[in-house]
């Protein structure tokens, strides 16, 4: 475990900062992660799905991103907490923050005022535009105006967010990265340093090849559902006659010609509308119907699947959230964990391997334990 005996202390909330802390934890580090007695702790300890029983005050979406942290109640404007936490900084190798603007500032929780306390400290920071920039963020703004919703939906349709808080994600990925590199640089240099994102930039840097299509091409990306806008077939489903959608990802022209020999028709890559990529792209319209025709004459998805994996066709079904995950479970672990309150909590390994050792959590450590604020007391 590459930062055992680190010690991370997480002043942060919701999703981006916390997985960055449970990833760290699955690293070898002690994560303590700072909740504020008077309001309930982590807001996402009280996001349940419905029908979802409270657990210990824990949540499904809390337990996702807090495991193997402890926790500590601690009003940052109190005194003698206030004395707790600097105690806790002091010692600590990172500290990861996502503070609201101006709210660093306010509580006396600044890079300035920590590094002072203690030089070797990596602060970490996630802030939603940048410093500088007062607005307050949250990911389905961040998805709307950084043109991942103007994308996402078929053409005509009505823009569309992701399922997930993609733009937390991504923003944590490039937050791991940097507190990584600013560990190797206090190896060698023996001095913290600050380290932040902004979920602005995170959003716009991992447009990559849509931005590429403006930045240098001059061309607008325009949406077109699932369906990539330079290969075809690629994303886009086709139902079959037993109902199951399969999606193609059809990289090249070898690869479409097995499609069509294994749909039934080996004369459709002879046509010069769709011999070539660029040919298939430009008339994905008149393809499309060719090939949803052609896919709802398969009978049976799952063994026509297979017969495209022998062929070195690359295809998947769509599967459902449950039906995905026991696929995963059949070739990985899952961290399962049953707590003193009785309640059973789950999520799938987050860390690949190292030299083919699996990097993961210690599977003896509990989730983030219950939160047990102080009802009484002004902030």
């Amino acid at each position: 475990m590459i930062l055992k005996d680190a010690l991370v202390v997480e002043i942060a909330s919701v999703l981006a900062g916390p997985s960055v802390g449970m990833f760290l934890a699955e690293l070898g580090a002690e994560v303590i992660k700072i909740e504020h007695p008077l309001n309930g702790g982590d807001v996402t300890r009280s996001w349940r799905v419905s029908g979802e029983a409270a657990a210990g005050g824990r949540s499904s979406y809390f337990n996702a991103i807090n495991w193997g942290k402890r926790t500590e109640a601690l009003n940052a404007k109190d005194g003698g907490d206030r004395s707790r936490l600097l105690e806790l900084i002091r010692r600590a190798d990172i500290v990861l923050v996502s503070f609201k603007p101006g709210d660093a500032e306010k509580l006396g929780l600044s890079w300035e005022v920590l590094r002072a306390e203690n030089p070797r400290l990596i602060y970490a920071a996630i802030t939603g535009y940048g410093e500088g920039d007062p607005r307050t963020a949250y990911d389905a703004l961040l998805q709307a105006e950084t043109g991942f919703m103007h994308l996402n939906r078929e053409p005509g349709g009505s823009p569309m967010k992701m399922p997930v808080a993609l733009i937390d994600v991504l923003a944590a990925h490039h937050l791991k990265q940097l507190v990584l590199i600013a560990w190797i640089q206090r190896m060698q240099t023996g001095e913290g340093t600050k380290v932040e994102v902004s979920l602005f930039e995170a959003a716009v840097s991992s447009l990559v090849n849509q931005a590429g299509a403006w930045l240098y091409a001059g061309a607008e990306p325009q949406p077109l559902g699932s369906e990539h806008p330079q290969i075809y077939p690629y994303g886009g489903s086709f139902t079959t006659a037993c109902g199951r959608a399969i999606v193609p990802a059809v990289g090249n022209d070898a690869q479409f010609r097995s499609l069509c020999t294994l749909l039934g028709a080996p004369e459709l890559p002879d046509s010069p509308d769709y011999a070539t990529n660029p040919a298939r792209s430009a008339n994905r319209d008149g393809l499309r119907i060719k090939l949803q025709e052609l896919f709802a004459a398969v009978p049976e998805a799952e063994e026509f699947l297979q017969e495209l994996h022998q062929a070195r066709v690359p295809a998947a079904m769509i599967r459902s959230i449950s039906e995905a995950l026991g696929d995963y479970r059949n070739g990985a672990e899952f961290a399962l964990h049953e707590s003193k309150d009785g309640a059973m909590t789950g999520l799938p390994q987050l860390t690949g391997r190292i030299s083919g050792a699996r990097v993961s959590r210690n599977l003896s450590e509990p989730p983030c334990y219950p939160f047990a604020g102080r009802p009484s007391e002004k902030s």
